[in-house]
């Protein structure tokens, strides 16, 4: 038998009682998981299957090419929970939602998988900016954010900043967001007014679909407006 320390990204349910769970996990990065009969009226699981959860997942260790490994035990990692809180539910189930999309093809990233703790920890005591925060710290880890530079604009496409605007989204303001975090090694600090979190998230995503494969707005982003409104 196998144990994973897997943060749970998204889940489908299959049939009636079964589901495959997406996760990235400490020892092997982004992997998929068959729970059988975790909808089943017996099975007390299901509550466990909550984005950003973090889950200890036990398969064996024998798994046929091309299968998915069949999970035989599933436990709630120590000291983590569910939050009842709208706001908090609703920037974890958007993270998890961009991270399902952005590490299909990640392998083992301990770097990551501390930030998604991170960044867990931080949206637990109310840091609203802190998913922000972990989309840029992902470029960086990425290797695609933006250079720091003394110049006003940045420049979207090549990621350095520039004295004339290259990009109308990127005007003076937006670029000095950018410039900010760029230039703290802790962005769990910074503390964005209304105006400029919806800002910035925007061009959080330009920049994705610019630097990232086949990067696409999450669908969860709108709910996510909605509660910041």
């Amino acid at each position: 038998m196998q144990t994973q320390n897997c943060f749970l990204l998204s889940y489908l349910k299959y049939g009636d009682n079964d589901a495959v769970l997406h996760c990235f996990s400490l020892e092997n990065g982004f992997q998929s998981f068959f729970a059988k009969g975790i909808y089943s009226a017996r099975n007390k699981m299901k509550p466990y299957l909550f984005p950003l959860n973090l889950l200890n997942i036990t398969v064996s260790k024998v798994v046929a090419e091309n299968r998915i490994p069949r999970i035989s035990k599933i436990e709630l990692a120590p000291d983590h929970y569910d939050f009842d809180e709208v706001t908090m539910n609703s920037i974890l189930f958007f993270t998890a939602d961009f991270l399902h999309q952005v590490l299909r093809e990640e392998g083992k990233n301990l770097v990551l998988f501390n930030q998604i703790e991170t960044v867990r920890k931080e949206i637990s005591i109310q840091n609203y900016d802190a998913y922000l925060v972990f989309i840029f710290k992902f470029l960086s880890i990425s290797g695609v954010a933006p250079l720091y530079g003394d110049q006003k604009f940045l420049n979207p496409e090549s990621g350095v900043f520039e004295d004339a605007i290259s990009h109308p989204f990127f005007d003076e303001s937006i670029s000095a967001l950018w410039k900010r975090f760029s230039n703290t090694t802790n962005g769990y600090e910074i503390r964005l007014k209304r105006d400029d979190r919806s800002s910035f998230l925007d061009s959080l995503m330009i920049y994705c679909r610019i630097h990232i494969n086949g990067f696409y707005t999450p669908n969860s982003l709108a709910v996510v407006r909605q509660i910041f409104e």
